[in-house]
């Protein structure tokens, strides 16, 4: 019975001779087919120790160290600018097994950058966000979004101060409204107050306060959740009861 012969891929010559350079300690640059280079330490033909990668076509450079031919512990990472060889940060930071990881700022553009901690390339932690508008978030993040407790200052100084989940403002919080001097205090769902209260917080301050002060509530706590009670048993009934009308 003839036998199947097991074809292997032949690895091209530049590989071949990459592996049988067996480059270990300083070495100077050293260019690969694709325009790649590569300036720093080695280890048994890995890159190990401080070093410098340009990629061509992706036109990016890392400067940092390296471990076992990885990215690992500190580095920047810089972006081409278009007809330019001028380079700009993308990223500095640590890093681990080639992903960013531990405490790194990243740059979004000249307004907008994230300085914080990272777990896998995310942002995860803590950390401070500035956003291009002008906002600023500081607080817990979970997998690239504002996860836990955290404090969103707009641009305008209000603030709100509370629970998030997923990106969005979730469970209890405060809100801020300094620009007319009042305070909400409630309960959150997907970036929507649903139940709280309003009261006078720093009237006297405030750019365009309200014209006039809210009243103070005199009623004890299990008068208004009986009256909310109320309210919700009204509207359900309301709901399944039909509309009474003339014939």
């Amino acid at each position: 019975m003839p036998r199947l012969k097991n074809h292997q891929k032949a690895e091209s010559l530049a590989k071949l001779s990459d592996k049988k350079a067996q480059k270990s300690g300083v070495h100077c640059t050293v260019y690969s087919v694709s325009g790649d280079q590569y300036t720093g330490d080695w280890l048994d033909n890995k890159k190990h120790g401080k070093g410098t990668q340009v990629w061509k076509r992706a036109e990016v450079l890392y400067d940092g160290d390296w471990k076992f031919g990885k990215r690992d512990g500190f580095g920047t990472l810089s972006r081409r600018l278009p007809l330019s060889n001028d380079y700009v940060r993308v990223y500095s930071g640590e890093w681990r097994n080639n992903k960013k990881e531990g405490f790194g700022t990243q740059f979004y553009s000249a307004t907008s950058w994230y300085e914080g901690q990272w777990v896998g390339h995310q942002r995860s932690g803590s950390g401070r966000m500035y956003y291009p508008n002008g906002d600023i978030y500081e607080g817990e993040w979970l997998k690239d979004k504002p996860h836990g407790q955290g404090i969103l200052t707009l641009a305008n100084k209000n603030k709100y101060e509370g629970s998030w989940k997923d990106g969005k403002k979730n469970g209890h919080g405060r809100f801020f409204y300094l620009d007319r001097g009042q305070l909400y205090k409630g309960f959150w769902v997907d970036d929507i107050a649903k139940c709280g209260t309003v009261c006078d917080y720093g009237r006297d301050q405030a750019a365009t306060p309200t014209t006039y002060p809210l009243p103070q509530v005199q009623l004890k706590e299990f008068v208004l959740m009986e009256a909310l009670a109320d309210c919700c048993w009204d509207s359900e009934r309301s709901s399944l009861c039909p509309k009474s009308g003339h014939v």
